[in-house]
């Protein structure tokens, strides 16, 4: 029996392993659509993409950023072959372009996977809450909601895998049908007609199509957590890649197609109508057919939705948590698991800090939409984006070192072209960043998110340069998971 399967201490309640061969391909792609959060991309990420940029070409944005991420994983899931680690992005950086900026790394997807995490937590509250003033009669708080719905996340993410993943697929199954049936429903509304022209190629040579192929971008963030997965999953070599590839297409699919029917709905007016209904908009044409009931459902699974979204984007965050305490670049209580295999600590440790947060908020009185949901959202979006850039040359940096078996397309031609189109879109993202957050050039967070996010990636890099000097034992296992030396110090039931 090999390390990863056990190392646990005798007479230990704690392992440095996560739970194996629990997931298959349908359970992974179902994590991932939920982080996607498909209705919140096709309510609230497609009326912000129209009224933000005043094009109507999201639907061949999807289609554009679909193509691009297909692409980037071609490299990715070959270097997952050879490094199976739950930190990914940490683990590929350490092990391509060196353990500084590795550890540098793990700390920018912490800090990203948290953002995305209180995003929902803020979107849940506020959209919800109306929604509980209708039914019952009472006004509660936004974050009284959102600490509600933040207990359910914890008690999951604290156990083990297989529980949340029950949650995941009811979940994301149940919005991606409620997708389906209000699409058709608008299409089955009298006058409607598609316009092609929404899937033109010509929306993508417009002066603002950077913002809007970087929205599209966002609209996919979470598909890289495929891989995150990979210790715990069945047959990890066909799964991931099953799971990944699958997603992708079946996520894209479904935002090109509500996508396209919720603009050709709007006809001539679909700019204005954006703007002034917002997430709203989606909801308010369903209902010309399915009556008013349409929008309280709608809501009501959006903020599902969300739910979703945080059990996925938690058990992220929490993976990465885990695999930097395995290796001792955290302390390494974040590295225990349960006997059962559930990363308890880092999970509870990462409950912890979401509820301050929610604290500070509800303290402060700031608006959970805006500066919480939107802001949250925007800032992962544009970080992750920036981690797919660095982990594709990461890609390129590892296997120019040792081909380990790989082809050309694999290991250096995918790897080069993605390389070469997210440096493209990161240029145009850091250009159009006021775009995206609503402000003028150089002022409010399109100057201080920049400032932050590179911070944190000096911050985690000089913290590895650190571990080289005082702890050289943790810095050379650094990225290297289970077979890390820190990662199987305790004693092993073989």
């Amino acid at each position: 029996m090999s390390a990863s399967r056990s190392l646990t201490a005798p007479g230990s309640s704690v392992s440095h392993a996560l739970a194996a061969n629990r997931l298959g391909p349908f359970a992974i792609g179902a994590a991932i659509a939920s982080s996607v959060a498909p209705l919140t991309v096709v309510t609230l990420v497609v009326s912000t993409a129209v009224a933000v940029t005043g094009l109507l070409g999201f639907p061949i944005a999807v289609i554009t950023v679909a193509a691009i991420l297909l692409l980037f994983v071609v490299g990715y899931l070959a270097m997952a072959r050879h490094i199976p680690n739950a930190g990914a992005f940490y683990a590929y950086v350490a092990q391509g372009l060196g353990r500084p900026l590795g550890v540098g790394t793990s700390w920018f997807a912490l800090a990203t996977y948290t953002s995305f995490l209180m995003c929902c937590f803020g979107g849940f509250g506020a959209l919800v809450q109306p929604l509980v003033s209708d039914w019952v009669g009472l006004d509660v708080p936004w974050w009284i909601l959102a600490l509600t719905v933040w207990v359910l996340v914890a008690v999951l993410g604290a156990n083990e895998v297989s529980l949340s993943e029950k949650v995941l697929v009811v979940l994301v199954v149940a919005e991606t049908i409620l997708v389906l049936v209000y699409s058709l429903a608008i299409m089955l509304t009298a006058g409607f007609t598609f316009n092609t022209g929404a899937l033109s190629l010509d929306n993508l040579w417009s002066p603002s199509a950077g913002v809007l192929v970087v929205i599209g971008m966002t609209a996919f963030a979470g598909v890289e957590q495929s891989v995150v997965y990979i210790e715990e999953s069945k047959n990890p070599r066909r799964t991931i890649r099953v799971a990944t590839y699958a997603t992708v297409l079946v996520i894209a699919a479904v935002y090109v197609y509500a996508s396209l029917v919720q603009i050709s709905a709007g006809g001539p007016s679909i700019i204005e109508q954006a703007t002034s209904q917002g997430g709203d908009l989606f909801f308010n044409q369903a209902a010309g057919i399915l009556g008013h009931t349409a929008v309280i459902i709608g809501r009501l699974f959006l903020g599902t939705g969300l739910i979703a979204a945080l059990i996925a984007f938690h058990n992220a965050a929490t993976r990465y948590g885990f695999a930097l305490g395995r290796e001792g670049v955290l302390p390494r209580l974040f590295g225990h698991t349960t006997l059962k295999g559930a990363p308890r600590v880092a999970s509870l440790v990462l409950s912890a800090v979401t509820a301050a947060v929610l604290v500070v908020y509800a303290v402060a009185g700031w608006d959970p939409l805006v500066q919480l949901f939107y802001l949250g959202s925007t800032t992962g979006g544009f970080a992750v984006l920036l981690l797919y850039t660095l982990t594709s040359i990461a890609v390129i940096a590892f296997f120019a070192k040792d081909a380990r078996g790989e082809g050309v397309w694999q290991r250096l031609l995918a790897p080069l072209l993605s390389t070469g189109i997210l440096l493209l879109l990161a240029f145009l993202a850091v250009d159009n960043l006021h775009l995206l957050f609503g402000v003028n050039p150089g002022t409010g967070p399109a100057r201080w998110v920049p400032i932050v996010l590179l911070a944190i990636l000096v911050g985690g890099t000089v913290w590895g340069l650190i571990l080289k000097r005082l702890r050289p034992d943790v810095y050379a296992g650094i990225g290297r998971g289970t077979r890390s030396s820190t990662a199987s110090g305790l004693q092993t039931i073989l």
